[in-house]
């Protein structure tokens, strides 16, 4: 993909995995939309890169709205949109209903409602891409995290479904799988959240790098942690055999953290 004068929109790029990438499609001469509830963060990221900052709520119908409105209006055609803002509200099936609205909102509604909006558009001209920050926890699970791990496998069969559908028509669809990331939501994921991820986790730059080598190649799933393919492989080959590991990794985890 020919970055130079791209219209890029990043959502949730205040900070973290949006920043970063942010950072490195402007470094590739993208003009940037930057988005973000955080509307000093997503100034300041705006400022820095020479993009173009425009705050507020990438999940809702009105909001997904009101962002490709005005940011079609700065860029004249965006040819990038990446889903990258999230949630990640921990808890088991008795969560409160409103965390599993939130995770449902943003996590996969804010998906849709944005492709609702820019697959028209793209059709007719040809080409488009949207690009998902779902997680790992989209190919596998994410234990203690009930609302996180169902709603970043919606994600991910939502990506399928919009490749499976319009991939050849020139939309390409991409979803990035990371583990663990050192972002404000590993900081929050408490102590099974870090149990599991932080000896392994990498830095935004790190991710930001896996999505540009992805949107060289255009391959569906980006991976910035290689060995989640073999996890998948796996949990693909024999679930049964997949499942007894996860739970062996529930209990000692839980145990560790006097959870169990």
């Amino acid at each position: 993909m020919d970055l130079n004068n791209t219209g890029a929109v990043i959502t949730g790029a205040g900070n973290g995995i949006g920043a970063a990438l942010a950072r490195r499609l402007a470094g590739e001469g993208a003009r940037v939309v930057v988005n973000d509830l955080d509307v000093g963060a997503a100034e300041a990221v705006a400022a820095e890169i020479g993009g173009i900052a425009v705050p507020g709520d990438a999940a809702s119908e009105d909001g997904v709205t009101a962002l490709i409105a005005e940011a079609g209006a700065h860029l004249g055609a965006i040819d990038l949109y990446v889903a990258n803002a999230g949630v990640g509200t921990g808890g088991f099936q008795d969560a409160p209903e409103s965390d599993w609205d939130l995770s449902w909102q943003v996590n996969v509604m804010g998906h849709v409602r944005a492709a609702r909006e820019l697959v028209p558009g793209w059709l007719e001209r040809g080409h488009g891409r949207f690009v998902s920050t779902v997680s790992a926890a989209g190919l596998l699970t994410m234990l203690a995290s009930a609302p996180y791990s169902v709603t970043k496998h919606a994600a991910l069969a939502f990506g399928e479904w919009l490749s499976a559908t319009y991939g050849d028509r020139g939309i390409t669809v991409q979803c990035v799988c990371p583990l663990g990331v050192r972002t404000n939501m590993l900081d929050s994921s408490g102590e099974v959240g870090k149990a599991l991820m932080d000896a392994s986790a990498i830095t935004p730059e790190e991710v930001a790098d896996a999505v540009m080598a992805g949107l060289a190649d255009e391959r569906f799933l980006i991976l910035p942690h290689p060995e989640v393919a073999d996890y998948y492989a796996a949990r693909a080959a024999d679930t049964d055999r997949w499942l007894s590991g996860m739970r062996r990794l529930r209990s000692k985890v839980f145990a560790e953290e006097g959870n169990e």
